[in-house]
């Protein structure tokens, strides 16, 4: 097999763009995923004690869509929320005419010039959320009970105690997970490749069809995969360890 460099060569623009284009998407989604996911978990985990009714109904209802979110969205195939994201619900959030969210001239910008981007990267934020909702829920229930209790006891709010107390060794030992849904959501987001979003995947797709040629462009791509990989898994495991050396300490 004779590798063509020169076409890897021809198109290292493209392949740059679309690396870039794959971390962007990734480091939206995951931001956007964590803030999802920690209010999904806070629904879920939190729990009043005193109150008023109307209160503690909120909570209920909002702890019932917490779960039915989580179940949907882990459920389905991302593949599949991706379409139904690009060809159903983005249309009707953005519309020039009647759009529940923006209409009128900027709409129809956005659609053009934006549309595949923005709901490719409302599929893979709010898939993320759904699974960093569990890795939060999981990193808080982990926490001994009992410190909850001992900072009620002295005098700290459910709020103040979940904030300076339990959050912070929760999220340490979330780091993992945390690491391996990051990882994952870098390489699931290849998929959006099928509503023309210009990432790697789109890429490699360019210049095969470009060339009929299929080694050079897919071998490149998975080797940039690689790369990126590797990367953010030495990154989450420093991060880990000075964690671990600084709660030690």
């Amino acid at each position: 097999m004779n590798f063509r460099f020169d076409i890897i060569l021809e198109y290292r623009e493209m392949f740059l763009y679309g690396a870039l284009m794959t971390l962007g998407l990734t480091v939206v989604a995951t931001l956007c995923g964590t803030l999802l996911g920690l209010f999904g978990a806070l629904a879920r985990v939190i729990r009043v004690e005193k109150g008023s009714a109307p209160v503690k109904a909120l909570i209920w209802v909002l702890r019932q869509a917490t779960l039915v979110y989580v179940t949907l969205f882990r459920g389905t195939p991302l593949f599949v929320q991706i379409f139904i994201w690009y060809f159903v619900w983005f249309p009707v959030l953005v519309n020039p005419h009647d759009g529940w969210i923006i209409s009128g001239e900027l709409a129809t910008e956005l659609r053009r010039n934006y549309g595949a981007v923005i709901a490719g990267c409302l599929a893979l934020s709010v898939n993320a959320g759904a699974y960093i909702t569990e890795i939060f829920r999981a990193g808080i229930q982990s926490i001994d009970r009992g410190q909850v209790e001992a900072a009620r006891s002295l005098g700290l709010s459910y709020p103040q105690a979940m904030r300076h107390i339990i959050l912070p060794q929760a999220i340490r030992r979330m780091l993992p997970p945390f690491g391996n849904e990051f990882i994952t959501l870098l390489k699931d987001s290849s998929l959006v490749s099928a509503i023309a979003v210009t990432e790697l995947a789109f890429v490699a797709r360019t210049v095969a069809g470009r060339y009929s040629v299929y080694e050079e462009p897919y071998y490149t791509i998975a080797l940039i995969y690689l790369v990126m990989t590797m990367g953010l898994s030495w990154l989450f495991s420093w991060l880990e360890k000075r964690y671990n050396s600084a709660n030690e300490r």
